[in-house]
């Protein structure tokens, strides 16, 4: 079940626009490893958040488009990450991360971004495209 991603205005924002290839991932997944260990986040969690944004780019440059746009913003309690991608009209899987079938097609990328990461939201757009906004919370 997804839960609200938290909305409180970020401190810090970091941007980075990225090709939609499949070679500019590991660019992205060191930029927000940067980013969460500025933000006190154990290695396990910022291997976490690595591994929930590729999956999202992985995602994200199967269903085409020209550029993705990563936003880390910092908040009060954690890390919130927004994948944008420009691509064309988009039918978001809904994976129960208790019961999904690691062998359903395409399902594997959302259960381990559902299961890394403490809220996940999408927002598609009427024009094309959709954000992946995902959360992180800092540790008690």
């Amino acid at each position: 079940m997804t839960q609200p991603v938290s909305r409180e205005v970020a401190t810090d924002v970091v941007e980075l626009r990225i090709p939609a290839k499949a070679e500019w991932v590991s660019i992205a997944r060191l930029a927000v490893s940067a980013v969460a260990s500025r933000l006190q986040f154990s290695i396990e969690e910022i291997e976490d958040v690595k591994l929930a944004v590729a999956e999202a780019l992985v995602s994200t440059i199967a269903r085409g488009g020209s550029r993705i746009d990563i936003i880390c913003e910092s908040v009060a309690d954690g890390l919130r990450i927004r994948v944008r991608d420009f691509g064309g009209p988009v039918q978001p899987e809904v994976v129960d991360v208790t019961n999904a079938d690691e062998s359903a097609a395409g399902s594997l990328g959302v259960f381990l971004i559902r299961a890394l990461m403490d809220t996940v939201d999408y927002d598609a757009h009427d024009e094309g495209g959709a954000d992946l906004v995902m959360f992180k919370r800092l540790p008690a």
